[in-house]
């Protein structure tokens, strides 16, 4: 796998070879600059009604396979991007009063895409098993640990919340397991790292752990799971707490990837698909269980966008969860 700088530089490398094709065939000049403008707006515009399309079939996919619930919001941010270029490239088309679309074109392009595809689809296959062995691990290893009461010494995450508000005299307007998934992958030992330095903004700070749950686990004698709690401040507001964490699995592989001449295996793996395979699946598992159904919520995080602020994220999808979270929580 190409690191991001790697790829920059591979982009504008390919950007110069085509210009140099271009300008050894000859065939530019002022007059035949607007045809050109336009075939390569109307192949921008059939490009990107192909990736749309395969966009659109993934998505109901999984809606209809895997009970997955359709994020709107996620949807248009990860093809934001895409859906500017098209306008762009279609607006120039119009303005120019060109046809848009050529069906035959079109087809035989489309055609011409599934052949190229073809060869990766082993690819892809290794990269989906990847995501959802993460996610079966995280899910047995991990969240069938600390979400559902053992009958025993531990009475379940619910109910730990529920002894955490009558001790420290809050309120957690949803008590579930808070799950960020982070864009960069990068999980911080505490969620202050997203906080911005404009203190008129929320901001989240750690509380003291939810109760310790000790289990005897493959041969370890009380091994110690911990949750965290957090709050999240707020100017002219009471503070808002949760128990949210990262998906640690993804911070894994975030540092995998970073020390990837060790795990050279890792070197063709598309971190796109596998970080959708372990959420798609990860939801699926948790869905499925009666114990743990409803009691986690995975929320998407954008770290690399200076824009976003955890705080507000997590506030969103709050209200989102208890439209009268606002009336549950009392001043400190």
């Amino acid at each position: 796998m190409v690191q991001e700088d790697g790829i920059n530089h591979i982009f504008v490398a390919e950007i110069i070879f085509a210009l140099g094709l271009f300008a050894g065939s000859g065939s530019f000049d002022t007059e035949n600059s607007i045809k050109l403008a336009i075939k390569i707006g109307r192949c921008v515009v059939y490009l990107l009604m192909i990736k749309g399309f395969h966009e659109v079939f993934s998505m109901g996919y999984n809606v209809i396979k895997h009970k997955q619930k359709f994020e709107y919001n996620e949807f248009l941010e990860k093809n934001k991007k895409y859906s500017m270029v098209f306008v762009a490239a279609a607006g120039l088309l119009v303005y120019q009063k060109a046809e848009t679309l050529d069906l035959i074109d079109f087809v035989v392009l489309y055609i011409a895409y599934f052949i190229t595809k073809y060869p990766e689809m082993e690819v892809k296959s290794k990269s989906i098993n990847y995501g959802i062995g993460m996610a079966c691990s995280y899910f047995e290893g991990y969240l069938s640990h600390i979400i559902p009461s053992d009958g025993a010494r531990f009475v379940g995450f619910e109910e730990n919340i529920n002894i955490y508000e009558a001790r420290q005299n809050v309120v957690f307007p949803v008590k579930k397991l808070f799950i960020i998934i982070n864009k960069s992958l990068y999980c911080p030992p505490d969620l202050k790292h997203f906080n911005k330095t404009d203190k008129s903004l929320p901001y989240l700070e750690a509380c003291q752990s939810l109760e310790v749950i000790e289990k005897d686990v493959a041969g370890v004698k009380n091994r110690v799971y911990r949750n965290s709690a957090y709050k999240i401040h707020r100017v002219g507001a009471p503070p808002a707490y949760l128990a949210v964490e990262c998906a640690t699995p993804l911070h894994t592989l975030h540092r995998v990837l970073d020390k990837r001449t060790l795990c050279e295996e890792l070197g063709t793996v598309n971190v796109e698909e596998v970080v959708d395979d372990f959420c798609t699946t990860l939801r699926k598992l948790i869905d499925k269980s009666a114990e743990c159904r409803g009691k986690c919520e995975l929320v998407y995080f954008d770290d690399k966008d200076p824009n976003q602020n955890l705080a507000d994220v997590l506030l969103e999808k709050i209200r989102e969860l208890e439209p009268q979270f606002e009336s549950m929580i009392k001043r400190e």
